[in-house]
C-alpha cells in the first residue's frame, strides 16, 4: 500500500509516517518509479508505534523493542542488555505513575461530574449555586418572612 493509505488506514500523517522511517522503526519498499510501499503488517505496527509514543517511550526505546513485540504474545529479545532492561523498568514504572495519576484525575471528574449533575434537578435548573432561585437571582426575602 502506498503511504497515503496507510495514513488513512492508521490516521497518522504522512509527514509522520515518514519520520517513523527515518528512525528506523518502519520500513518501505520502494516501486520502479520510487514510491513507498507498505506491508500490510505495518498497519499494526505503526498503531504500536503511535500506542508507545503517547505512552511516552521515547523512539529510540521504541526502536529496541520493536523486535520483541512483532507477534502478539511472542516476546523474544536474546541480547538485552543490563542498561536496556533498566530503561524498561523505568519506562514501565513512569507509565504506572502516569496510569495511577490519570485514573485520579478521571474519578475526581467523575466525582465532580455526579455532584453537578445531582445538584439542584442538574444543568439548566439553575447556576448550581446554593439557595434558592430568587436568591440567586439577587432577590433576597426580606428578614422576618
Amino acid at each position: 500500500m502506498r503511504i497515503g493509505e496507510l495514513s488513512e488506514r492508521t490516521g497518522t500523517p504522512r509527514r509522520l509516517l515518514r519520520y517513523y522511517e527515518e528512525q528506523g522503526l518502519i520500513a518501505a519498499a520502494r516501486t520502479p518509479n520510487g514510491y513507498r510501499d507498505y506491508d500490510d503488517r505495518f498497519v499494526d505496527r505503526v498503531l504500536q508505534i503511535r500506542g508507545l509514543l503517547d505512552a511516552g517511550l521515547p523512539t529510540r526505546i521504541i526502536k529496541q523493542i520493536l523486535p520483541c513485540l512483532d507477534k502478539p504474545r511472542t516476546i523474544y529479545f536474546p541480547d538485552a542488555t543490563p542498561e536496556m532492561i533498566s530503561t524498561l523498568e523505568h519506562e514501565r514504572d513512569r507509565m504506572t505513575d502516569r496510569i495511577a495519576c490519570l485514573i485520579r484525575n478521571r474519578d475526581a471528574i467523575g466525582a465532580y461530574l455526579d455532584a453537578v449533575l445531582s445538584y439542584d434537578g442538574g444543568p439548566g435548573a439553575g447556576s448550581g449555586a446554593p439557595g434558592t432561585d430568587r436568591e440567586r437571582a439577587g432577590h433576597e426575602e426580606p428578614a422576618g418572612r
